[in-house]
């Protein structure tokens, strides 16, 4: 079956560095657009950022723009998020998705980002 696995996530002080990897299986991971998304308390879900199954396009959420970067490695069945300049607002349960059309399939179980100030 397929399963989408978060990992990196934890507490930072705020201006520090995270990385979140998100590694896929059951699945062609090449054929899929892969995202990043957040649900803070008390919010709803938020896109952070996706990437094309070839990674040459990405986007981004204007609220993470410029410091956060979304790659991904075929190889390795994995898409990545790099978050750098973190702010306590940045704080939530972070999740990645997979999706061929304009919908996304299957999602992780999402890994918690802590931010303190």
């Amino acid at each position: 079956q397929v399963q989408l696995v978060e990992s990196g996530g934890g507490s930072v002080q705020a201006g520090g560095s995270l990385r979140l990897s998100c590694e896929a299986s059951g699945l062609t991971f090449s054929s899929y657009t892969m995202g990043w998304f957040r649900t803070a308390p008390g919010k709803e879900r938020e896109s952070v950022a996706w990437i094309s199954r070839s990674g040459i396009s990405t986007y981004y959420a204007d609220s993470v723009k410029g410091r956060f970067t979304i790659s991904r490695s075929n190889a390795k069945n994995t898409v990545y998020l790099q978050m750098n300049s973190l702010k306590p607002e940045d704080t939530a349960v972070y999740y990645c998705a997979g999706g061929i059309l304009n919908s996304y399939d299957y999602w992780g179980q999402g890994t918690q980002v802590t931010v303190s100030s």
